[in-house]
């Protein structure tokens, strides 16, 4: 006679789980609510609810200036990262040479690494360069530190990439280059796409490096940072409730195509004739 397992679930477990998710998220809740409190910051629970924190924020210049320049940037750092990080993925993936292990984990340092030591090695390069520090540099940083994220994601879209393709393109009279471009780089359109979206997101709200790196134009993290130095205002809970959003939107559109991306060869297989 078989042993049957039951699964008996925990009120304590799902008691301390529950005050987890309060301790991480009820600060965020809070910041929400009083990006829309008439009476500012202050007071709970917010008795005047308004949009007009927001209508300041929208005529507020020098907040979409700096929203501008993280889009810049972000977007720059994504085209520099992704391009590294296809090159290092590849060589990693399908390249033999001495030191590979070693190149795997230099490759990787940047997530272990604190972002004070990455902004101060970054602008100590600078200095050594002889480089004004300027949007440029910001860019150049955010696009080295998230190099790993971009050999992560794409290493792991060549591991399950089905190399059968690619060897039937050269068979087929293809040149390696050929190949590439309409072969490998297709089948990798997924993970570009999830590894940019994080990327994006990271840059967006990335501060240690930029403090390091910025030059007299701000990015929209160190312009929240410079404002909260005179005090927290609903006006910062309003910029700030609009970045959330736009995270959280991010990572989910993220998450949704590395799934797809993870499921695609069980999809593939249950596929076939």
């Amino acid at each position: 006679m078989k042993a049957q397992l039951t699964t008996r679930r925990s009120p304590i477990l799902a008691i301390y789980a529950a005050l987890v998710f309060a301790f991480i998220y009820f600060p965020i809740v809070v910041l929400v609510v009083y990006s829309f409190n008439r009476d500012g910051v202050g007071g709970f629970p917010p008795r005047h609810l308004t949009l007009s924190w927001y209508t300041q924020l929208f005529a507020d210049s020098s907040v979409w200036d700096s929203v501008l320049n993280s889009l810049l940037v972000a977007t720059g750092g994504v085209a520099l990262s992704l391009m590294l990080g296809l090159l290092a993925a590849l060589a990693l993936d399908r390249a033999s040479f001495p030191g590979k292990v070693l190149f795997r984990r230099l490759v990787l340092l940047p997530l272990i690494l604190p972002g004070i030591i990455t902004g101060l090695s970054l602008l100590m390069f600078a200095v050594f360069a002889g480089v004004q520090l300027s949007l440029l540099t910001v860019f150049l940083g955010h696009g080295t530190a998230l190099i790993s994220v971009a050999t992560t994601e794409l290493f792991a879209g060549l591991q399950k990439l089905d190399r059968a393709q690619e060897e039937a393109s050269l068979d087929l009279g293809a040149t390696p280059w050929q190949t590439f471009w309409r072969i490998t780089l297709p089948n990798l359109k997924l993970s570009l796409i999830a590894a940019g979206l994080l990327i994006f997101t990271l840059s967006m709200d990335e501060i240690a490096v930029t403090f390091f790196l910025i030059g007299r134009d701000n990015t929209l993290p160190l312009e929240i940072w410079g404002r909260l130095r005179r005090g927290i205002t609903p006006e910062i809970n309003a910029v700030s409730t609009l970045i959330f959003a736009v995270s959280v939107a991010l990572i989910v559109i993220w998450y949704h195509l590395r799934s797809r991306s993870l499921d695609a060869p069980a999809r593939e297989l249950f596929e076939q004739p």
